[in-house]
């Protein structure tokens, strides 16, 4: 019988994210400041992919169901696609599944397809391409919607998030409405969060998932999806009435699920970060890396940093509207 590992509230922990790199080619105005320089981890001090295997090889074995690759971007990393492939082969009974800008996903869909891949989320805020630019930095809306084509025709299980900005992106609610009663698609807006060292939170730009959901019941017909609690994830769900896909929305502010959280990040550095608002992390990197140190070891130092997992709204309403986290989201895992 499995013995999930359990925080000190008796949450337990079933789905673990793996952010590989905190390399990414976008400047979301959400994520970072564009007008700073940019400072990656150095090489060495990323983990290998044989150090993430063994992390999955051990949590595996204590109750995790899903695993996901974040980053950055994933796809930034030489190897991304065979590392997925090395997940799917091991674990055949893990949901895996990547969260991607989509820039540099296009030639990898098809081996996503061959390993069958739980699904992929597709960050996407818009889709006008001065919005896109505006947003990111780029111009590369036509790469991404090209991405996503694929990915639809391909078969793959599709998430699309989009961050919820008030005078920045809300004229495109219609659209993404119009995206999920055509397409199999789950269309989630996230809340902005004060989040990250670099973020350019504000007030004025805060669209609060009510609103959000009030403005999308004027342009379609949803109907609440039934939460299935252990398996549910943070997003409330709806289908869209007539259509093929459904719509979401992710509430950290407005509406936390922080009794709920199943979930464990470790950060490219290889240090485990129980809650996305807290800069407490624990480091794993140098058990991996010590031969004297075995599987033992580094359980021990994951039991001892879920055991005290915190309860992150409780971290939020200490801060108030300053950012929590002081490091810059690809540096954290999105």
């Amino acid at each position: 019988m499995l013995t999930y590992l359990t925080d000190m509230h008796g949450r337990a922990v079933r789905y673990l994210r793996l952010s590989i790199t905190d390399r990414c080619n976008l400047r979301c105005l959400y994520c970072c400041n564009a007008s700073q320089y940019q400072k990656f981890i150095s090489h060495p001090d990323v983990l290998r992919y044989e150090e993430l295997l063994r992390i999955v090889r051990l949590m595996s074995a204590r109750g995790i169901e899903k695993v996901r690759l974040t980053g950055g971007e994933p796809f930034a990393r030489k190897g991304c696609t065979e590392f997925i492939g090395m997940l799917r082969a091991e674990f055949p009974q893990l949901d895996v599944r990547v969260t991607t800008n989509g820039t540099l996903l296009y030639d990898h869909i098809p081996a996503l397809a061959r390993m069958k891949i739980g699904a992929v989320n597709l960050s996407l805020d818009t889709f006008d391409a001065d919005r896109f630019a505006r947003i990111t930095g780029t111009d590369a809306l036509h790469t991404v919607l090209k991405a996503l084509e694929a990915l639809l025709s391909a078969g793959i299980r599709v998430k699309i998030n989009a961050v919820g900005l008030k005078g920045v992106n809300d004229a495109d609610l219609p659209e993404f409405l119009r995206l999920a009663a055509k397409e199999p698609v789950d269309v989630r807006f996230i809340e902005f969060m004060p989040m990250g060292a670099e973020t350019c939170w504000s007030e004025e730009y805060f669209w609060s998932a009510e609103d959000i959901l009030a403005q999308a019941r004027s342009f379609a017909t949803l109907q609440p999806v039934e939460r299935v609690q252990a398996r549910s994830g943070p997003a409330r769900m709806f289908t869209v009435v007539g259509g093929k896909g459904r719509f979401g929305l992710i509430t950290p502010l407005s509406n936390h699920f922080c009794a709920s959280c199943n979930r464990l990040r470790i950060t490219p550095e290889g240090a485990v970060r129980t809650c996305l608002f807290d800069d407490k992390e624990y480091p794993l990197r140098e058990i991996l890396r010590d031969p004297s140190q075995g599987d033992a070891a580094l359980m021990a130092a994951l039991e001892q940093a879920i055991t005290h997992k915190p309860v992150g709204v409780e971290l939020l309403r200490q801060r108030g509207l300053m950012a929590v986290a002081q490091k810059g989201m690809s540096k954290i895992g999105g």
